[in-house]
């Protein structure tokens, strides 16, 4: 049976502090779940602490890089897929997570959760600004859902698993 890919995308050097906690226990809850988190793979922000918290955890973790090699890998990925797509690997995130998380905003981050809803991924937004919502909400009304905290994230992850689209 085919593993259960949980997405989590946020922004690398501009991740706040709060980005870089919830993004870290959220790893670490997909881990728990029992399954494999996806994250941009370098060494920065959410993607590193989400990587984190999931091998804390004893998860598998996959990185998705930009580049053509493993330069910048986060320490804590099992699995390195070096895509050379630069910013177009964004597209490769959203396609091989069966549900996208966004932790924090950045223009990379802007960009997965456009595409994810442009394909149809259920998107979970945490905790997002007014301005962010407000502009998800005007382009996709109705298909992503935001969360306050790591309990509400989990359980709509297995919501969305156990009524797919």
């Amino acid at each position: 049976m085919r593993k259960t890919i949980i997405g989590v995308m946020g922004p690398g050097a501009g991740a706040t502090p709060e980005n870089l906690t919830a993004a870290y226990d959220l790893g670490k809850a997909i881990a728990e779940a029992g399954w494999v988190l996806l994250t941009g793979g370098r060494a920065a922000g959410v993607m590193a602490a989400a990587s984190q918290g999931a091998k804390v955890a004893g998860g598998l973790t996959v990185g998705i890089l930009p580049g053509k090699d493993h330069q910048g890998l986060a320490d804590s990925i099992d699995i390195a897929i070096c895509t050379d797509l630069g910013h177009g690997r964004n597209n490769v995130n959203v396609l091989s997570a069966d549900v996208v998380v966004a932790v924090g905003s950045g223009l990379g981050t802007v960009s997965e959760i456009a595409l994810a809803l442009k394909n149809h991924k259920p998107v979970i937004l945490w905790q997002p600004s007014p301005a962010t919502q407000a502009f998800f909400t005007e382009l996709a009304p109705g298909q992503f859902s935001v969360v306050e905290n790591i309990p509400e994230a989990i359980a709509q992850i297995q919501a969305l698993m156990n009524n797919p689209a």
